[in-house]
């Protein structure tokens, strides 16, 4: 059943989450809550804890410290239920390139439980939703990176998850591949009503109307709406100076 404690049913909520490697701290009391429909950018740069915190919300890690609540369910307390609730595409690619992509997504469909009729109407819906569906016979070695993308997103809607986490998707793509992934992101958030969490350090993967979580050396600094936060400053501007960092070539880009 449902965690009650969360009035947010379809939606992700991080409370007071610690995290540590032996001596060293790498989340620090981080807390936020992303509404159903709502695209939230996880912003920070190489070594902020966003990697951490994925491994955490997927239960790859485990920590005492704090709650995590997915569509409604504790994380802690019913595994099962939270993660049967979240679709993820992990920073590196996971596809087995000797199959298709409809094969890949079968595979996927059938470790949820999923098969024949049902399997192949959810399938379709995703890739066409994907705008890949052309494509399906392929196999996934002859796809350029951003399809390879698409696919892995597509495969994380099959089960139709309520909260979909994507942790730097869009590594190693070129601009226009990645303005074609978080373009088709932002529209699963806004048209299918997806809870998106986003994990970049790229400023120009971020809109105005987007919620921003600003996390630094393990701390979140920052947390409300892009363009509210970021004033008359363009996004990499404001990231800049709100944490300090000495590296402004990691963040390039962003809203004017």
């Amino acid at each position: 059943m449902p965690d009650t404690a969360s009035h947010e049913p379809g939606g992700l909520a991080v409370r007071d989450v610690s995290f540590r490697y032996g001596s060293r701290t790498a989340l620090d009391g981080v807390g936020f809550e992303v509404a159903p429909g709502r695209f939230a950018a996880l912003l920070g740069p190489n070594g902020a804890g966003k990697s951490t915190l994925f491994s955490l919300l997927t239960r790859l890690f485990t920590t005492r410290d704090g709650r995590i609540l997915v569509a409604g369910h504790d994380l802690s307390r019913h595994p099962r239920a939270a993660l049967a609730r979240m679709g993820v595409v992990f920073q590196s690619q996971t596809l087995d390139l000797d199959l298709t992509i409809r094969q890949n997504l079968s595979y996927f469909a059938a470790l949820h439980g999923l098969s024949g009729r049902e399997a192949a109407l959810r399938i379709d819906a995703a890739l066409e939703r994907l705008a890949i569906a052309d494509r399906a016979g392929e196999k996934a070695r002859n796809l350029n990176g951003g399809h390879r993308r698409r696919t892995e997103i597509a495969r994380a809607l099959v089960h139709r998850p309520s909260v979909l986490l994507l942790d730097e998707p869009t590594v190693g793509l070129d601009a226009a591949a990645r303005a074609a992934i978080t373009d088709h992101v932002h529209r699963l958030a806004a048209e299918d009503g997806l809870t998106v969490l986003w994990a970049t350090h790229l400023t120009d993967e971020v809109t105005d109307g987007d919620r921003l979580v600003v996390l630094h050396r393990g701390r979140v600094l920052a947390d409300g709406e892009c363009g509210a936060l970021r004033g008359g400053r363009s996004l990499r501007d404001y990231f800049l100076a709100t944490t300090g960092a000495d590296a402004p070539e990691a963040v390039p880009g962003g809203p004017a």
